[in-house]
């Protein structure tokens, strides 16, 4: 099974579907289950909660990632708003994510508490067969994608950064900025689950050309650009169907 990872926007392109609580070891969560077009069942999980009411820095993260494992779910589509670190990426923007820098404090990351120690490979941390399929899938839909994969930059949140955090971000090689891709990435790692991530640009972030962003900003723009971004997700869910043909993204070894 695929799942979609995103905020409340794909609702709208959804068919008939049923509300699922999934129980686990790190809490339960409320997903929604629906069928696509081709007759696929595909589960979309609304990563804030209903309402957007879960702060970035309080989100269930390994309850959701390993709820859907238990679930089923083999591959996952996200959506997430990010701030741009430099004028290249204009507010609107669509890009793939490729690569991660996580500048989070106080997050669980991970499912590898003990008592054996593993170390997780995360060379490429977005499922590359995935993110084959969405730039396919956007072709096909004739939506713009930006030409590369840009490299995501986590922070802890709730606050927006400081214009000398963007800065630096930017001197590292960072393209965007975000709160809610770490641990979500890294667990789907650890769980064998294929993981690909589409930014939807919303605003410059802080000090750039001068800007401020708000949160409002970022609102308003996901709500004018939410059905595009569906339209790619969904698309991209009837394409590959309950997962991609990839080697990349292989159960550990220990996980199930």
């Amino acid at each position: 099974m695929l799942a979609i990872i995103g905020g409340t926007g794909v609702y709208q392109l959804l068919g008939e579907s049923e509300e699922r609580e999934l129980r686990t070891p790190y809490g339960d969560v409320t997903v929604t289950l629906s069928r696509l077009a081709n007759g696929r069942e595909v589960i979309f999980a609304p990563r804030h909660g209903k309402g957007h009411s879960v702060p970035p820095h309080r989100l269930p993260s390994r309850a959701l990632l390993f709820g859907l494992h238990e679930a089923g779910v083999r591959a996952i589509l996200s959506t997430s708003a990010v701030g741009a670190l430099s004028t290249d990426l204009a507010p609107g923007t669509l890009a793939l994510l490729g690569d991660f820098m996580d500048f989070t404090k106080s997050r669980e990351t991970t499912f590898h508490n003990g008592p054996d120690v593993v170390h997780q490979d995360v060379t490429e941390a977005y499922c590359p067969t995935l993110r084959g399929a969405l730039r396919d899938t956007a072709k096909e839909l004739g939506i713009a994608l930006h030409p590369r994969d840009v490299v995501y930059v986590c922070t802890e949140g709730p606050r927006f950064e400081t214009p000398s955090e963007i800065r630096a971000y930017r001197m590292l090689g960072g393209d965007v900025v975000g709160m809610t891709q770490v641990p979500e990435v890294v667990l789907a790692r650890e769980l064998g689950i294929h993981y690909a991530g589409v930014a939807l640009v919303t605003n410059l972030a802080a000090g750039v050309e001068g800007s401020r962003p708000s949160h409002r900003e970022v609102l308003e723009l996901m709500a004018h650009s939410g059905e595009t971004v569906s339209r790619l997700l969904l698309g991209c869910a009837e394409r590959v169907g309950e997962g991609p043909a990839c080697n990349q993204c292989e159960v550990p070894e220990g996980m199930s």
